[in-house]
């Protein structure tokens, strides 16, 4: 396998050095807009087998002359959510696997947001799957950690632990301080942004996908491994996009400690205009304010020890065991910042987004996944990926019972 990774911020090299450590690939070229950037990446990793290049995500024949010129024949989307088409299309177009950890962009229903979807999250992306299949092309979207791992649980969960599912729970949570800084993100404020302030995204099964207002529906969530309780609110994420098209469930939601100085902060943004990506005038220059912010802001990469604390991302499943009884079970994956900085250099909630895409390249590399069109992590097999992740990957994942809806504060 000859692998090119798009964007070589956090994600990206985190991803390489975490890769560097394994056979299944031949070549990785890391690439990214700032060639210092992807070059520094490289030599990180310590590893021949990786090299560097400058490259645009938003220029699909840019991406698909790279691709050739470097015998690619899997992509992983490291870039932010705006730069998916132009990769996805890329790929496609040269004929190679595709992988990305966040799906193409959603827009509001135009009269109804908070109540009826409008375009919604990978529905450019799913509108191709029958063109990839055709040609025997695999797009796997949503490989990260949330979306990803928890959509992997998903699938043990239904194989394994439940005959009947009612809810499928994505929850989302942490413990983690950043010293020194008033405000500071630990993940992309971009992504943030647009995930949080964008109508979420709920399913049933005698309703479909239908959205509500922003931060709606909170509850405390207990979190394992001493993170605690957690007060989460409903945001937009792929999970609930993807699970129902392969999973039987009677409802699915995503839910994310976000705190209310996060939220306060998100809202001010959005009231003073500052969520917008459409550029404004400014002294003669055209700029987008959120890209602004985020440039106001400290780069969540560069934050490592600065971190203290644990990031959790689980899946809390209900309905029925294998033995018809009910059952209310959280599978979940817990990274420490202060292992994931010893280990990699990167910050926990970078690193464990990074983790796994590697995995999941592997079981391609060695076809223990392997299929066509546009797919979920839920359409393959999860025990190998499980196992893979806290055997040679060495790092557990567990399983424990929670309280029913009520108690839990739903």
């Amino acid at each position: 396998m000859r692998v090119l990774v798009i964007g070589s911020g956090g994600v990206g090299a985190a991803f390489a050095k975490i890769a560097a450590r394994r056979t299944f690939f031949e070549a990785m070229v890391l690439a990214d807009i700032d060639a210092d950037r992807a070059g520094r990446a490289a030599v990180a990793t310590g590893d021949p087998r990786v090299s560097a290049l400058a490259l645009d995500a938003s220029d699909r024949d840019e991406i698909v002359a790279a691709i050739a010129a470097n015998r690619v024949t899997a992509v992983l989307n490291a870039a932010d959510p705006r730069f998916v088409v132009p990769i996805f299309d890329a790929c496609f177009t040269a004929g190679v696997t595709y992988l990305d950890m966040a799906m193409s962009l959603s827009s509001p229903h135009e009269t109804d947001p908070y109540s009826q979807t409008g375009v919604k999250l990978g529905d450019y992306q799913f509108e191709r799957s029958d063109r990839w299949a055709e040609r025997g092309l695999l797009a796997l979207c949503g490989m990260g950690v949330e979306p990803g791992l928890a959509d992997v649980f998903a699938r043990y969960a239904s194989d394994h632990l439940f005959s009947e599912i009612d809810e499928l729970n994505v929850r989302d949570g942490a413990d983690l301080v950043v010293r020194g800084y008033d405000f500071a993100p630990t993940f992309s404020i971009w992504t943030t942004i647009e995930e949080c302030l964008n109508p979420p995204v709920i399913w049933e099964r005698e309703r479909g996908w239908y959205t509500t207002a922003p931060f709606s529906e909170p509850e405390v969530f207990d979190f394992p491994e001493g993170i605690g309780p957690v007060e989460c609110v409903n945001v937009e994420h792929e999970e609930v996009l993807l699970m129902p098209r392969w999973i039987e469930a009677n409802r699915v939601t995503f839910k994310y400690g976000l705190g209310d100085e996060f939220i306060d902060v998100l809202r001010t943004l959005h009231k003073l205009g500052l969520d917008r990506t459409e550029p404004v005038s400014v002294r003669g220059h055209q700029v987008a304010p959120r890209d602004v912010v985020a440039a106001c802001l400290p780069n969540p990469a560069d934050l490592t020890t600065e971190i203290e604390g644990r990031t959790c991302a689980g899946l809390w499943v209900t309905g029925r065991d294998r033995d018809g009884n009910p059952s209310s079970q959280y599978l979940y994956h817990v990274a420490d910042n202060a292992e994931t900085v010893g280990r990699d250099g990167a910050q926990a909630v970078v690193w464990q987004t990074a983790l796994f895409p590697v995995v999941a390249l592997e079981l391609i590399a060695h076809g223990v996944w392997s299929g066509a069109g546009v797919v979920g992590p839920e359409a393959f097999d999860a025990v190998p990926f499980l196992d893979l992740v806290a055997g040679d990957y060495g790092s557990p994942w567990g399983v424990q019972p929670v309280a029913s809806a009520s108690e839990a504060g739903r």
